[in-house]
């Protein structure tokens, strides 16, 4: 309690300072409408055939249909967990699970897919998918060459590649992207946002069809650092000086019903805030003395009409917050650190369906996805 009353003061404290807000502790909106309340939904999903079995789950996606996509990385487990897969086994169970599954609403297996295959560069390491409205399925990969994003049909079948694997390059680079973390369709204009990434610091937009470039930027609607080596961790919270670029990486990025753009600055602790053309808006902060790898790990949009609410995946203190969107200060909070269910150990990122059911996946050691169904 003493953590979460600290983190919800950190937060209030930055939003007043950035934004001029004048913030309460957490107990509901400024404006009197409540925040919706989640409860965990321990049976979700249900158990997978083949005796197949989850890795880090980077990323979490909800098509159209409300289906659910999950993005894991067979090669994150261990010996152990992977033991009937072993030459010879060391074990009963078990084997790798494909590295995209698709669940329905009530947890049971769709279909699956992913890996290597004719025509596109398959991730060096998973990171994160998209399902646009529609029904297209963009994956990211963060492996050391990683430099495309690549778009297939729901079943799985190639569609377009943007980028190319390689030596990485700089954030001044149009050709390919670098080590990109998430990504965000905007189907109206036809682009595709790119958080670019664990190498670049900015976001680029490219045609969603065609992959022809369209813009870019960094901090503030600034060109973006190319000049510093990329961090991925830090001994203390940033400082003024840091603060002025993106750090690494540049985490997620959501565009919300009004066209205003919300960037995950990781290292930074915070959310930056854009029109689509990248000239910047505002900014706030997530508690900002969070050090390690950062406290803005993925955030989604609520679902009611005008998207009052943020869910922010704070993979270091592990707790999903919500914040009221306009002035980014602290409603509530869900989940703690732990492997209970309902808690979280490196909680990396968010889903929302129709209904406002939220779903996190977590990496390191946490390898799992979990449901939060909407009260």
């Amino acid at each position: 309690m003493q953590q979460l009353a600290r983190l919800a003061l950190a937060v209030a404290s930055a939003a007043s300072i950035l934004l001029g807000a004048g913030c309460a502790a957490p107990s509901g909106s400024p404006g009197g409408a409540a925040p919706p309340v989640f409860q965990v939904d321990a049976a979700w999903p249900q158990a997978l055939p083949n005796q197949w079995i989850l890795g880090q789950v980077s990323g979490v996606a909800v098509g159209p249909d409300d289906n659910v996509y999950v993005l894991q990385r067979p090669k994150s487990l261990s010996e152990d967990e992977a033991g009937a897969a072993a030459r010879p086994p060391h074990g009963d169970c078990c084997l790798p699970a494909p590295p995209l599954l698709v669940f329905g609403p009530d947890g049971r297996l769709v279909r699956s897919w992913g890996g290597p295959g004719a025509g596109y560069d398959w991730p060096g390491n998973e990171h994160g998918v998209h399902v646009d409205g529609k029904g297209f399925v963009w994956i990211t990969g963060n492996g050391d060459n990683d430099g495309q994003i690549i778009k297939f049909t729901p079943e799985g079948r190639f569609v377009l590649q943007i980028g190319k694997v390689g030596p990485q390059t700089n954030s001044a680079d149009t050709t390919r992207l670098g080590r990109a973390a998430g990504v965000e369709v905007d189907l109206a204009a036809n682009e595709v946002y790119v958080a670019d990434g664990y190498h670049n610091r900015r976001v680029i937009v490219f045609d969603a069809t065609t992959g022809a470039y369209k813009r870019h930027w960094g901090a503030y609607g600034r060109p973006p650092n190319t000049t510093e080596k990329p961090e991925s961790r830090r001994s203390v919270a940033p400082t003024n000086e840091q603060l002025q670029h993106f750090g690494t990486p540049v985490h997620c990025v959501r565009i919300a019903n009004d066209g205003l753009v919300y960037v995950c600055d990781r290292l930074n602790n915070r959310v930056q805030v854009f029109r689509k053309d990248g000239s910047y808006v505002k900014e706030f902060s997530v508690a900002p003395r969070t050090a390690a790898n950062g406290s803005v790990w993925d955030i989604v949009l609520s679902r009611d009409p005008q998207q009052k609410w943020l869910h922010l995946a704070d993979g270091r203190n592990n707790l999903v917050v919500t914040l009221e969107r306009e002035t980014g200060q602290l409603v509530q909070t869900l989940g703690r650190p732990g492997r209970y269910a309902g808690e979280f150990h490196w909680v990396h990122d968010l889903a929302i369906d129709s209904r406002g059911n939220l779903y996190a996946g977590e990496v390191d050691n946490g390898k799992r996805v979990q449901k939060f169904q909407r009260k």
